[in-house]
């Protein structure tokens, strides 16, 4: 049996921008996919901490140490720059991989800068 877990989580971070004209994603400084272990064009759930949006979209890589954040394409519909939010993963494991299992919390600053992970 699998069960979906938290893999990782961006906590309380900052929406720096949002891209009505982008075809649609989230942008997301590249230190903190790495810290997080997302991969590019990977799905996340973001949840707006201001408005209470719930939405599913996917990443893409954003210049290193920028801070950047931006809703794009029709997620810009789903927060203004200023807005607190959260981004999650999610993965299957087996019971067995649950024995060792801890997902990563990158915190950052108000600038998505990592203060603690």
């Amino acid at each position: 049996m699998y069960r979906t877990m938290l893999r990782c989580k961006i906590h309380r971070a900052t929406i720096t921008e949002a891209n009505l004209e982008y075809e649609g994603s989230l942008t997301v400084d590249e230190d903190l996919m790495d810290a997080a272990g997302i991969r590019a064009f990977e799905q996340v759930t973001i949840t707006n901490l201001n408005n209470g949006e719930r939405i599913e979209t996917y990443v893409i890589p954003g210049p290193r140490g920028s801070g950047v954040m931006c809703l794009n394409g029709p997620a810009a519909r789903k927060g203004i720059a200023g807005d607190k939010v959260v981004v999650f993963c999610y993965e299957l494991y087996t019971d067995d991989e649950l024995k060792n299992y801890k997902p990563a919390i990158i915190k950052v600053d108000a600038k998505n800068q990592i203060v603690k992970s």
